[in-house]
Formats: C-alpha cells, structure tokens, sequence
C-alpha cells in the first residue's frame, strides 16, 4: 500500500537509548529539570530545551522555590494558546518527592477559566495580583493586555514564566517582546523564559545582546534528550515531492500502520485546493472504507482493504460543535497511555507546539510552513518516548513545480526553504561541538574518549561524552573566542547563527545551484557578513572567531552524516547509534591535516544537493536550476566589499594581493572581488560628480 522509498530522509539518527533522560532523582527531577532547578536563583533565566524533555515541571519546581524560599509574590505562568495552559495543571510533586505540591486555583488558569466573575480575563489577572494566591495561568494575548492596561510596575516582586520564549522578538511589533524589555530595565521581577528552540526563524532576533547577556542559561540538546530515552531509537527527517493534488499521492508517503498526524496546508498555499473539509474526506477515501462517526469521541471510523479498523481524529472541520468533542477526547487524561484511543490526527493550524500524544510516530506535513521554528516544533510532535516505539518521522510533503513563472518562484522558496529545515535540524539533532585550536599545548581531556587508539598528541583529535552528548574536536589555526559573550555565543548560540545562513536566500541558492561557486565565497563572506550584522559588538577578532566555529560546526555535520548515512543497514547496533560520532571521527583521520581552512573549502549545501537530487524528478531540479540561474547577477556591492577585506587579511598574510589570473579559485574570486569594489567606487564618484554639476 505504501512506499516508503519515495520518501528520502535527509536525515536518520540513532540513538543509544541509554535511559537517562527518563530518570529521576530523589526529588522526582529528570536531568534536564534538576540542571533548571540548580539555577533557580537566578533572576533571569532561558531553558532552552527540546519538547518533551519536561520544561513545564522544570517550571513549577522553581516557581514554587521563588515563591517560598526566595520571597517572590505572586508567579505568573504566560503561554502561546489556551490548550497549552493544561500543561500546568495541578501536579502532586510530593509524590515523588518534592516538598510541596504544584496548584493552580481553578479560577485562575485562565485558559480554562471562565472569567466571567471578573468580567473578562484582563480583569481577572488584576483579581489576582489583588490577591494573596499564589499562580496565575494565562495565553501570551491576556499577558500583552493586563500589561497594556495596568504597566510593568502592577507585576513587581513577581515571577514573569514565559513558554514558548521563541513568540517574543525585538521587533517593535511585537507587544510581548516590548514589555519584556520594559520588565528587564525596570529590574523588578524575575523572568524564566523556555524554549525548544531559541531562533525564530524569522531572522528576528529574540532578545537585544545586552538584555540577553543578563539571562543565565541551561541548554539540554536534542542529543541529550533522544540518547536517554528508553524505546525511541531512530528519528527519520525527509521531504517527498508529489504531482498534481497531494491527496492523489499521500498514500505513497502515510503507513496506517503508523501513528501519525497529518497537517493539511493552508488553503492560502499553492499546496492547499481551496476545500480543506474535501481534503479530509479524500484522505479518509483513500485510506479506506468509511464505517461512521464515533458518538462518544466524535473520531472518523474508517476500514482500510486489508481489514484494519482506524480511528482518526478530524481537528480541521470548523464546527465547534465536532471540534471541540474531538479535541476534549483527545485531551482525556485516561487515554493519555492508551495507544490504540486513535490512529491518525488530522489538522490544520492544531496539534503543533505543546500538543502532546507520546504515541505520534509519524508527523506528515503538507506545504512549507512559516519558519524554521514552526518546522522544528513540528518535529518534536514525533520525538516523545512510549513503550513500543522505537522509531519515528517527520515528512514535509511538497508540490514539485508547474508551468506558471509565479508557482515555479514559489516552489524554488520552498524547496529552499525544506532544504534549510533539513540542515538546521541536522545541526538540532547533533551532539554540542566544542573546538579547541590544536596547539604544542594540547593534550587529552579528562572524561573524553577519543576512540580505540586514544588521544594521539601528533593529530587533531575527537573527544566525545557518551554522557553529556559533549564533542570536543581540534583544529589547527582556529581562532578562540575572547570577550565572555564571544564565548557564550560559540558554546550557546551556533545553532541561532546557523539558523540564519541557512536562511540566507543567496546563500543557499548559490550553494546548491552555482556550480561554479567557491566555497569561501559561503563559508568566509557570506558567513562573515551575517555575523557581522548579527554581532556588531564584537570586535573583529571576536566575529572570526564566531564564523570559524559556526561554519565548523555545520561542515563538519555534512562530513558526519555521509558516513551516517552510508552506514545504515549495518547489523551492529552500536555502529547505528556512534555513526555521527565515527562519521566526524573518521573524517578527521583521513585529512592530511585538520585546519580552518580545510574547513572554510567545504560547501556545505553539497551533500543536500545531492539528497534533493534523489528527491525531486530531473525536470523539476533542472527547472529549479534554471530558475535561479537567471537571477545571477554580477558581484553585489556587500559582497565585493567582503571579498576585498579578504583579500587585505590574504595580503597580510601573504605580503601581496591576490591575483585575478590565480590557478586557486578562492584567490582569483576575491581578486575579482577587489575589481569589483573598485568599479563601484569608480561609478559611485562619478554619480557623486555628475550631481555636483
């Protein structure tokens, strides 16, 4: 019925199922909440950690030390939409022992609440910071009016909770991100802000680099998470082109064998056929024979040819009548362990961030969505561990193109667009690098295990934490990072910097289609010139720096994954779950010498061009091709202006200037560079004489 082999995952990671993630310590902490927990002193704090790695409970364990042992009032608990609101309700903590229980007033989770006491909710948040109880539950919007209404000052000597922290941005649009702000130069209430990922996706930035620098952070990575699980031990990430209508060419990607959520596109996309309620009823054609409506939960009954009895959950259907029955089973807190209470989720705009259902194997979505971030909270739908599931994936479904030159632009933005998904989460899914410059001083880290030879002093070397997930690997002639925030950025924020190169539409464009582009035209001018603008502050060592480690960081995932993937199939479990780390490794080994300028050669959209090849048919790819090859241009201003601080630092090193008739394509390509500016600069004094005239 299905073929899988159509769906080419561009990423598949294995994991050791070590079962840490999933312990708990006397007070009843998984890891990830007992690292919160060490830091809940601080004032403000970012938990930067994957969906289902308990951020909630991390949550109420320091909310309740601010309020009883640090002095803090009141705390209020600030989430995106009103079904994540239940993720705070009532937990008896001491159970597993805690020293005190986590409750909410019903009257005061207003996303369940009512209101009308108060006569709405806005009112009612002023009951509450009038009042002696403690927590106070509510969406981002109810937060952005009681603010706008009683000013920062009315929330003082509180705790302010934010979820989902990646909806706040600098933007002076954004009303939750502006009063943020205000909180923190008022400097009077503590702030624990939590994500699953940090990057909005948007190329906006979250917070300011100087209100940022005043948060303490804990990062729990997505290797981590999935390491310490019990059962899931395979996440597969992909993308399937498909003709004509997706609901023709669904079954070629869905297993109904597999729990899955399928959202549907926007019936604004060119993916969508304008009838979302006929989408649902074709796939429900396809999938089988219709047996009726279920009265109790209000699920699609639906019989497939080979006798299977799937119950699916229509999320899309906009009856609040029906929705609201389907949606409160499928929230029932007695079938939460229940595998067989549904099948398939059906949605559109539902059941993404905060949505929980451990059993959701496969999470199919139709259409580009809005960002990066959206694509990464869909994603962690999949990664929860339940007894059974030992595998799980994540499939973007999307329309090849057509004859039309608007829907051919639209499909290379999402084709693009999958692509730099698929990177960013290869960079999510991998273990934390750390590089070290290779130098007469190096020498073996304590904890480290740097495979069967050892530490080998007359090498570069890779060290890995089978614990913390920790990869640490030398390289000669790497700059280190020396201001504390340079610092903090290449420990913390490599994933945030390479969010945003992967966003670069030029960037990935040429990467993938310019065959003739040189590397570090990529890795050097592009990459420099985002960190540039992302980090004016720094100083110019600083923002070297920063490029060295982010670019290191995603050429050196590309190497890894070609023997990561090369090695599926293979009957050793253990080589499965250390191919990443065998895939850096092996790398490592078999270069000459590993040095930063190796590193800066490396395109790193090769091997996704590749996967796109197997993907998409070769009509499609050549028309794509053509279509971005039309647009190239001579060297923009930006870029020759980059190319030529190049070529000065080439000279310094060299004691001359690159020259255009050089047989090496990076010399020749920044002495075109240089050319380039000067022609500028030529045409802009002329420009500058003719208007003076």
């Amino acid at each position: 019925m299905t073929n899988r082999n159509k769906s080419i995952p561009s990423i598949s990671v294995s994991y050791a199922r070590n079962g840490g993630s999933t312990k708990a310590n006397e007070l009843g902490m998984r890891p990830m909440q007992e690292l919160a927990y060490e830091q809940r002193g601080e004032q403000y704090l970012l938990i930067k950690s994957p969906p289902a790695s308990g951020k909630s409970r991390a949550l109420m364990f320091i909310a309740l030390d601010k309020l009883y042992n640090q002095g803090l009032k009141q705390a209020i608990i600030v989430v995106p939409e009103r079904s994540i609101g239940s993720s705070f309700n009532d937990e008896a903590l001491s159970q597993f022992g805690f020293w005190t229980d986590w409750s909410v007033d019903p009257k005061w989770n207003l996303c369940n609440a009512s209101s009308a006491d108060y006569g709405g909710k806005v009112n009612s948040v002023s009951a509450f910071l009038e009042s002696d109880d403690k927590i106070l539950v509510c969406t981002h919007a109810t937060f952005r009016f009681a603010v706008d209404k009683f000013g920062v000052e009315a929330f003082d000597n509180r705790l302010i909770a934010v979820d989902e922290f990646h909806h706040v941005s600098v933007n002076s649009e954004n009303k939750l991100g502006l009063y943020l702000g205000q909180f923190i130069e008022r400097d009077h209430v503590h702030i624990v802000a939590m994500t699953g990922s940090y990057f909005r996706g948007d190329a906006e930035a979250v917070l300011t680099p100087q209100d940022e620098s005043k948060f303490a952070t804990v990062t729990y990575t997505y290797y981590e998470q999935l390491n310490g699980y019990e059962y899931l031990k395979q996440l597969d990430i992909g993308y399937f082109f498909y003709s004509y209508s997706y609901t023709d060419d669904i079954l070629e990607v869905l297993d109904p064998a597999e729990k899955t959520i399928i959202h549907i596109p926007n019936v604004n996309s060119r993916e969508s056929t304008k009838d979302k309620i006929r989408e649902v009823e074709h796939i429900l054609e396809e999938l089988g024979e219709w047996q009726g409506t279920d009265p109790a939960t209000g699920f699609q009954i639906v019989k497939t040819p080979g006798g299977q009895i799937l119950r699916i959950a229509d999320l899309v259907d906009d009856d609040p009548t029906k929705r609201d029955r389907v949606s409160t089973a499928l929230k029932d807190p007695v079938h939460k362990n229940n595998r067989d209470h549904v099948d398939i989720i059906i949605a559109l705009g539902m059941a993404k961030e905060g949505f929980d259902w451990i059993w959701c194997e496969h999470v199919l979505t139709v259409g580009y969505r809005a960002s990066l971030t959206e694509i990464v909270q869909i994603i962690g739908r999949a990664t929860r561990d339940a007894p059974g599931k030992t595998s799980a994936r994540f499939t973007n479904l999307i329309a090849e193109l057509d004859a039309s030159e608007q829907a051919v632009t639209e499909a290379v933005n999402d084709t693009l667009k999958a692509i730099a998904a698929s990177l960013l989460m290869e960079q999510v899914l991998a273990p934390r690098f750390e590089f070290k410059p290779k130098n007469s001083k190096s020498g073996p880290v304590h904890g480290l295990d740097y495979g069967d030879g050892g530490y080998n002093s007359g090498k570069c070397n890779v060290g890995f934490n089978h614990e913390t997930g920790q990869m640490q690997i030398e390289i000669k002639g790497l700059y280190e990072p020396k201001s504390e925030e340079a610092v903090r950025i290449c420990r913390e924020d490599l994933n945030e910097v390479i969010s945003t190169f992967v966003q670069d539409k030029t960037t990935i464009e040429r990467g993938l289609f310019d065959h003739e582009v040189v590397p570090e035209e990529l890795t050097q001018v592009r990459m420099g010139k985002i960190i540039k603008e992302k980090y004016p502050d720094l100083d110019i060592v600083d923002q070297e720096a920063v490029r060295q480690h982010a670019i290191a960081a995603l050429n050196l995932t590309q190497k890894a994954k070609q023997t990561a993937l090369g090695g599926q199939g293979s009957n050793s479990e253990r080589t499965a779950n250390t191919a990443f780390i065998d895939g850096v490794r092996n790398f490592v080994m078999d270069v000459r010498e590993l040095d930063i300028d190796l590193i800066d050669r490396i395109n790193p959209f090769s091997k996704a061009y590749a996967i796109l090849a197997k993907a998409m048919s070769e009509d499609s790819l050549k028309e794509v091709a053509a279509t971005i090859t039309a647009k190239r241009v001579s060297i923009p201003y930006d870029e020759a202006r980059g190319l030529a601080e190049r070529a000065l630092q080439f000279k310094k090193e060299r004691g001359r200037l690159p020259e255009i008739s050089a047989q090496d394509a990076w010399e020749k390509r920044m002495a075109e560079g240089v050319v380039a500016l000067k022609r500028y600069r030529v045409q802009q004094k002329a420009a500058e004489a003719s208007g003076g005239n």
